[in-house]
């Protein structure tokens, strides 16, 4: 009986392990040339007041990277829609923080991310909001 608890627990923790580092719905693009899509995303039919707002504000300060609905740039920026950005690993503080403050480069292979010019918290939350929902409608819980 021990024998059988331990194995079903070693099971789920390995099942966990895969689940966390394997990719999200949204599949990669077979392109490689630099600025292309680095997944594909599945865009909401709808969205609330804030993520509509949201994805103006993306569009305007932060698409120009990570290219419209975060899909990312190859050799540009990471997506966004991706499961290392999910929210508990990369929590809203830390979105906030690097919109504001710029990031080392950590994950990706893309350099730094410079702070964004011009951009304030009234900007980011909805911003948040929008990139929140695009992670949910692929997946990324």
């Amino acid at each position: 009986m021990k024998k059988a608890v331990v194995l079903v627990i070693i099971l789920g923790a390995l099942y966990a392990g895969y689940t966390y580092v394997s990719p999200p719905k949204a599949k990669a693009q077979h392109t490689t040339a630099k600025g292309s899509a680095i997944v594909d995303v599945i865009v909401p039919d709808t969205l609330t007041p804030i993520e509509a707002i949201g994805k103006v504000a993306f569009n305007a300060k932060c698409a120009s990277c990570h290219g419209p609905n975060a899909h990312g740039q190859q050799d540009v920026a990471p997506p966004l829609v991706h499961k290392i950005y999910e929210p508990n690993h990369h929590g809203d503080l830390a979105f906030e923080r690097a919109a504001i403050l710029g990031v080392k480069a950590h994950h990706w292979p893309f350099g730094d991310m410079p702070p964004i010019k011009g951009i304030t918290q009234a900007d980011i939350t909805p911003i948040i909001a929008y990139v929140r929902r695009l992670q949910r409608e692929n997946g990324i819980l």
